[in-house]
């Protein structure tokens, strides 16, 4: 956020920006969905809903999954929320009942979820990974790093920050291990050349997040959900009653025509990010900037840079400052990120071409 700030302030000095830092959507919501909103809002629904969302989202999300993974789901699993951040919150606040009780978590990996482990005083156990396996947790490194104070595991596939994707073999052995795990599937939707998975093909009980944020561009909505096991949704719903009341009654709305309207804005969506992915793939190794794992999923390369500065802080400024160009620095993705930055293909093609422009002549310019 440092860095978007910073690139902020240079634009409104006259400054030309290449956004490459921002994991946003860079598309709007499609029409259909918006009007599903908008005649909501006409008719009045404007109050508050079941605390566990409608009965109609409910009911689409529980076949959305059949429909997706195959995986039968009962409505009666399902708690709608405002973003997949409060269903992450709700579940952790589940599952985190003494101070010092741990989440097992990759590093590097999403930032917010330490943050939100160390709010609620347990303790993020960081797992390390590497480019090797796509900086994804490895089953035997997890098996390991289980204690008597573990409370469960957060997965993230597709990643953030790395795009990359948990083998499906992984992910059962990691939904095995006798420990509640949490799947963040928000990225899914958005996916290259195979087939993303989801936690409840192998683990029924698995907590799974997800939303409308990335795959379908709503951001801005504030819509998202969890699959809980049965047993935990009564206490799981006085927490969103408590800390939420509901989600929005005519955002909820326009969920259920997410799912159940075909948008072919969507696929076109995905088209436009893998060409940019693909065309990154090809220019980035071209500038030394590299990713052991293709990733194909999301729209991030986390690309190692430790042969240019050790201190991806100082280096992503630097960047910013001497090109215009702004990326991530993978610090803030935890340890094992030092060294590496972040970069989303959340442009366009000419911004993204215009970016890698000037990241060459910068690094020409740093080799001299």
């Amino acid at each position: 956020m440092e860095v978007l700030e910073r690139a902020l302030e240079l634009e409104r000095a006259g400054r030309s920006i290449v956004h490459l830092e921002i994991g946003e959507p860079d598309f709007p919501t499609p029409p259909r969905i918006v009007r599903a909103a908008e005649e909501a809002l006409r008719r009045g629904d404007t109050h508050y809903t079941d605390s566990r969302g409608t009965a109609s989202l409910r009911a689409a999300i529980a076949r959305h999954y059949e429909t997706a993974y195959g995986a039968s789901v009962s409505p009666d699993r399902v708690i709608v929320t405002m973003g997949t951040s409060p269903a992450l919150l709700l579940v952790l606040s589940l599952l985190i009942e003494e101070p010092g009780d741990e989440i097992i978590v990759g590093d590097p990996g999403y930032p917010c979820y330490p943050n939100f482990i160390r709010h609620l005083r347990g303790v993020p156990r960081r797992v390390a990974t590497g480019e090797e396996t796509g900086f994804q947790l490895d089953p035997a490194a997890v098996r390991r790093a289980i204690g008597p104070r573990t409370k469960g595991i957060i997965v993230n596939s597709p990643s953030n920050p790395a795009g990359t994707l948990v083998p499906p073999g992984d992910l059962a052995a990691l939904c095995d291990l006798g420990i509640p795990a949490i799947s963040d599937e928000i990225y899914h939707g958005l996916v290259y050349g195979e087939r993303a998975r989801s936690a409840l093909e192998f683990a029924p009980d698995a907590f799974v997040l997800n939303g409308f944020s990335k795959r379908y561009a709503m951001t801005g909505w504030r819509l998202g959900w969890v699959v809980a096991p049965a047993c935990h949704i009564r206490r799981l719903q006085i927490l969103q009653q408590n800390l939420f009341i509901c989600a929005s009654s005519f955002a909820q709305q326009a969920g259920i025509a997410a799912l159940s309207e075909t948008h072919p804005e969507i696929e076109e969506m995905r088209r436009t990010y893998d060409a940019r992915r693909r065309y990154l793939l090809a220019e980035l190794p071209r500038l030394g900037l590299r990713s052991a794992v293709e990733p194909r999923g999301a729209f991030y390369f986390l690309v190692n840079a430790r042969h240019i500065d050790g201190d991806s802080l100082r280096l992503a400024f630097d960047m910013l400052e001497c090109s215009g160009v702004a990326v991530a620095p993978g610090i803030d993705f935890g340890e094992g990120g030092e060294g590496y930055l972040r970069i989303s293909y959340a442009n366009s093609i000419e911004r993204i071409a215009e970016g890698v422009r000037r990241l060459e002549t910068y690094l020409n310019d740093r080799a001299r």
